[in-house]
């Protein structure tokens, strides 16, 4: 089996110049790393990761938790933080909570027990493990949320501006000529619904509008989108357009309207969120607001990164741009 002493024979140098060449490449020069680099792979040398770890007592392993794993917008997250991860040599190991308070805790548990060096989590709250590691770390706790942002639950967090993106949407409704506008929000526990709701509601005040707004709440899924929009749609004064807070929520609502006989966008136009693979190519092509998912995933993992390396300078809090993406799926109200 070919050792790092063979490596540096090989390249000419010291085995610490290897060691850093492969765990460290900034520490060492251009030149002097491709010379290593090079000398590892003509002997075929892979590094014994599983005895830098006993050495260094870290796993090189991260957690990554979320609500609901069968959810497109989370698998574009993690597949943005696979290959952060991977290029910095750590392991990634997805636990999905199915929005229950017990799997959290399990998962959190792991960073006690070193199982794993730190943890991302998608959902909106702290486990109580983590809610104590937060308390007596403060800022130094390798814990960063990911898409949700509640300052009180002092971690760093990347998301996006969803008050901003919600009233974007509804703005969009409204230059159309919409005025009757059903919402059909996440669960109000989440802070995101929260901050969309809040810019719903901006946005109608903006318009003198916000009694034709009308809001029902739903849990992100293709079956409550569905369901709540044939609530909307028996109203006596029903809605000429849906906003939905997922784009889950709106393929449900364009099914349930079809159900019901009615065309979208010429009947009842609707809006989603989030920009899955799916919403481009469902018909009609969805109206939505793109988050840069596979970015959200990526910086969480940095974020974690510096964290874990004492480089991260405080809390950080980073927000990253939205669009809305005019498809199919909108169009002017129907002439009365």
């Amino acid at each position: 089996m070919t050792t790092i002493a063979d490596v540096a024979r090989a390249a000419g140098v010291s085995t610490a110049t290897v060691s850093r060449a492969l765990s460290n490449p900034d520490a060492v020069s251009e030149p002097r790393r491709s010379q290593v680099l090079q000398a590892a792979k003509a002997l075929g040398y892979t590094p014994n990761y599983a005895a830098q770890s006993l050495r260094t007592t870290r796993s090189q392993r991260i957690i990554l938790t979320v609500p609901d794993i069968s959810n497109p917008f989370f698998s574009a997250v993690i597949r943005g933080a696979e290959e952060a991860a991977l290029a910095a040599r750590y392991s990634l190991l997805i636990g999905d909570t199915h929005h229950d308070s017990e799997r959290e805790e399990y998962y959190a548990a792991m960073l006690t027990r070193r199982e794993a060096d730190g943890m991302i989590f998608l959902g909106h709250r702290l486990a109580p493990t983590m809610v104590a590691l937060v308390a007596k770390q403060g800022e130094k706790a390798p814990i960063v949320n990911g898409c949700e942002f509640e300052p009180g639950l002092n971690v760093s967090s990347v998301h996006i501006a969803n008050a901003v993106a919600a009233a974007e949407a509804m703005q969009h409704l409204y230059d159309l000529g919409h005025q009757r506008i059903g919402v059909i929000t996440g669960p109000l526990l989440s802070p995101i619904s929260r901050d969309r709701l809040s810019g719903v509601q901006g946005a109608a005040a903006g318009q003198r509008l916000w009694d034709e707004v009308l809001v029902r709440t739903g849990d992100f899924s293709v079956d409550s989108g569905e369901a709540l929009t044939h609530e909307l749609m028996a109203e006596a004064a029903a809605p000429t357009a849906i906003f939905c807070f997922s784009d889950e929520m709106a393929i449900g609502a364009i099914a349930a309207l079809r159900e019901r006989g009615l065309d979208c966008p010429r009947d009842v136009s609707v809006v989603g969120f989030d920009d899955i693979r799916y919403a481009r190519a469902f018909h009609p092509a969805l109206t939505t607001i793109s988050q840069p998912k596979e970015t959200i995933g990526r910086k969480a993992v940095e974020m974690l990164l510096a964290i874990l390396s004492k480089k991260a300078e405080g809390l950080a809090s980073i927000t990253l741009p939205h669009e809305l993406v005019v498809r199919e799926s909108t169009a002017p109200p129907p002439a009365r």
